[in-house]
Order: C-alpha cells, then sequence, then structure tokens
C-alpha cells in the first residue's frame, strides 16, 4: 500500500512556472509507475502526464507538450511535475496517481488503471 501527498499548489499568473511535489510513503515507490492527472471546475479529471517506474518513458497529454515536465526520484520517493508557461486552461486540482507495475517501462495513461491517489492541490493561473 502506497500513501500519496500532493504539494506546491497556488495561484500564478499566465506565463509563470509552478512546480508540484508527489510524496509517497508506504511502500517504496520504485515499484509503481505513477503520472499526474487534474480536475477542473465541472468537468472530467483527465490525464496530464505519466511516467514509468525507471523514468525511461515519459508521457504528456498534447495541450501541455513542451509546457510540463514529468519526474521522479525514487530515492525520495517523490514524483514531481514542473509546469512553465502556464494558461488560465491549466487551472485545476492536480491529483498524482500510482498503479503497482511489473515492467520499468510500463506507462498507464488511463483514470481507471490506477489504484492510489493522492488528495490533490489546487492550481489557479488567473490571466
Amino acid at each position: 500500500q502506497v500513501e500519496l501527498v500532493e504539494s506546491g499548489g497556488g495561484t500564478v499568473q499566465a506565463g509563470d512556472s509552478l512546480s508540484l511535489s508527489c510524496a509517497s510513503s508506504g511502500r517504496a515507490s520504485r515499484d509503481y509507475a505513477m503520472a499526474w492527472f487534474r480536475q477542473a471546475p465541472g468537468k472530467e479529471r483527465e490525464f496530464v502526464s505519466a511516467i514509468s517506474r525507471s523514468s525511461s518513458n515519459t508521457v504528456y497529454q498534447d495541450s501541455v507538450k513542451g509546457r510540463f515536465t514529468i519526474s521522479r526520484d525514487n530515492a525520495k520517493n517523490t514524483l514531481y511535475l514542473q509546469m512553465t508557461s502556464l494558461k488560465p486552461e491549466d487551472t485545476a486540482v492536480y491529483y498524482c496517481a500510482a498503479r503497482l507495475a511489473m515492467s520499468i517501462r510500463q506507462t498507464l495513461t488511463q483514470r481507471a488503471e490506477y489504484r492510489h491517489w493522492g488528495q490533490g492541490t489546487q492550481v489557479t493561473v488567473s490571466s
């Protein structure tokens, strides 16, 4: 079992940068494929980015490609999301998610594939 706690959210202006962290406890995070999702008011929770256990593979939603960077430090049991050139449409609650994965190269992009979720951190981007 793993517990996930996000941090780093806040209110910024369009064009600014923000870095999110997700600290995990319990079972070692190196055993998990991980991802970031987000949910804007009145919308479904959507995939943002995923990373494999070994960090060898990453996947991004088209709207964040070139602006967001996902990374992880398994020694620190921490997942990161570096966000740059933020836009008002990036406003949402951001969640980290984890799923035990046999392959060190597997990335998972579907919400239903993830078993463990954090409580979320709010990101607000003003125009």
